[in-house]
């Protein structure tokens, strides 16, 4: 439900992408993540949400460590569709209280309501994650970040309704190689290109 009054953080797509949207992750460059930066501004969610002249970014964090990636598999509430479906993102749309860095401001507060995560973490902005082959994704856009983490505990915050534990790297590939279709189509989207983001990743950012 989208709450009466909520603004997110949107971009034009022409400013984005003149020459046309790319599919699923690519590596953004430090263009591209500028001109989110600076062509960016705030808009009445309702209003935005069928527009797809206009892309709400969304922070979406990969976490990962030692050879590891976090996988969240939804038990129930918030979108139906997505029960039972795994993930290896957690994110969220970017409201004004995360003015600071819209992005690293909106990726950390995601990052801490949605997990017991360790303070120390180191965050790398690797790109862009683009489908506009459904009606949601046509208006969202999200910027891939990793987060990895060293000792400490990693776990969900809200276990009624999600789950959530380390997979080793080559398991959750080989998982997403044999059944794509049980990930959420971001996550799958962004395994298809984890053997060349999960070995190393640029930091573009912070």
């Amino acid at each position: 439900m989208i709450a009466a009054g909520e603004l997110v953080y949107v971009v034009p797509r022409a400013e984005l992408f003149p020459d046309g949207a790319p599919h699923g992750f690519f590596p953004s460059g430090l263009e591209l993540l500028e001109r989110i930066y600076e062509a960016g501004h705030f808009a009445d969610r309702a209003r935005v949400e069928e527009d797809p002249s206009l892309k709400q970014i969304i922070p979406y964090a990969m976490v990962v460590r030692d050879g590891q990636v976090f996988r969240f598999r939804r038990r129930g509430g918030g979108e139906q569709r997505l029960i039972g479906l795994a993930s290896v993102g957690v994110g969220g749309h970017v409201n004004p209280p995360d003015a600071g860095d819209v992005i690293l401001d909106a990726l950390d507060r995601e990052l801490t309501e949605e997990l017991y995560v360790p303070e120390t973490r180191q965050v790398e902005l690797l790109g862009l994650l683009n489908d506009d082959t459904t009606a949601v994704g046509a208006v969202h856009l999200g910027v891939v970040a990793r987060v990895t983490v060293g000792a400490g505990d990693v776990r969900v915050r809200e276990e009624e309704s999600m789950e959530g534990c380390f997979v080793p790297q080559d398991a959750l590939l080989a998982e997403h190689t044999v059944s794509r279709d049980a990930f959420e189509t971001w996550s799958a989207l962004l395994l298809d290109a984890a053997p060349s983001i999960l070995p190393c990743a640029r930091s573009y950012r912070g």
